[in-house]
């Protein structure tokens, strides 16, 4: 097991150098000066100079990676041009808002795409599978900022039940996160359905219904645990994209989060803010993929050993 766990971290090591280095290029790399983006077009020459020589852009290429990896390694990106304070920072601050609409969400699809899958495969060609597949399709089928926008012109227009946008209280997260919830629950249910339709007609679910385990049992600690495995693939990637920053539902419900961030220091040319951004959504995204590779050895100590 040491082997393996040892294993999956070099590989998440590997892949977080080669996301540096993207990181790094997508500055250097772009047409035009790299300092003069990042300033006003009001700038003048002293300060986009002054630029290049704060940031390193006259060093030669190698030299400027180093720099930059010694600095992002202490979660130093630069200050915001905007904010005027470390970049690290204003990312961390919207951070934990993004990081509680994704596990909101993600609560959300899985407690409610699981037992739909299930019930869908044990009902199979009923009303209740016709009724999950449906259900599947749509979700899967309508864009998020739409299902967004009728979620506020129902709710908050119309009934003005729940509030539109912000977050000033446990209400405010309900819409956005059935929103981003919609897609994630659609596509579990339907990959739950077909893992346990799979594993349904295999023999050792056939030998322990004949030794008379209770059909819970059989379903639970038999069907889906081994269903479990292509699931929780599409689980890590998908609460690492959720993590990433959810661009297009924290704009429609002005949800001040890492996704909106992102789009203001778009919007202001931060470079900095961008670039840490970037760099930390992507070792997010790295480190949730590692923690689902070693729950497969959990799940299955056959895959550990290959």
């Amino acid at each position: 097991m040491s082997r393996y766990v040892l294993r999956r971290i070099l590989q998440s090591i590997v892949v977080l150098i080669g996301v540096s280095i993207v990181v790094f290029l997508l500055a250097r790399l772009a047409p035009g000066d790299p300092a003069t983006l990042m300033l006003a077009e009001t700038a003048s020459p002293e300060q986009i100079a002054a630029a290049r020589e704060h940031y390193g852009f006259n060093d030669p290429l190698y030299e400027q990676y180093w720099l930059f990896i010694s600095r992002a390694v202490q979660g130093d990106f630069g200050d915001s041009l905007y904010y005027k304070e470390p970049a690290l920072g204003v990312v961390m601050e919207a951070f934990p808002e993004t990081a509680k609409l994704a596990a909101v969400a993600f609560l959300l699809a899985v407690g409610i795409a699981l037992p739909l899958g299930v019930l869908a495969a044990i009902k199979r060609d009923t009303i209740w599978d016709f009724f999950a597949v449906g259900l599947s399709v749509l979700g899967q089928a309508a864009p998020s900022y739409w299902i967004g926008i009728l979620l506020i012109l129902f709710f908050s227009v119309r009934l003005q039940w729940l509030p539109s946008s912000g977050d000033y209280g446990p209400e405010y997260i309900i819409l956005p996160a059935i929103t981003l919830a919609a897609l994630l629950m659609a596509v579990l249910t339907r990959l739950t359905r077909a893992g346990m339709l799979d594993v349904l007609g295999e023999d050792y679910v056939r030998t322990a219904r004949s030794k008379g385990l209770q059909e819970q049992s059989v379903l639970v600690r038999h069907a889906l645990r081994n269903a479990l495995i292509p699931l929780i693939t599409v689980m890590g990637l998908q609460l690492g994209s959720l993590l990433g920053g959810t661009v297009i539902v924290e704009q429609v419900f002005a949800w001040p989060g890492v996704g909106r961030l992102a789009v203001n220091a778009i919007s202001a040319r931060d470079y900095p803010v961008i670039q840490a951004v970037v760099f930390i959504v992507s070792v997010v995204f790295v480190l949730v993929n590692l923690a689902v590779d070693l729950l497969y050895g959990v799940l299955d100590p056959r895959i550990r050993h290959q």
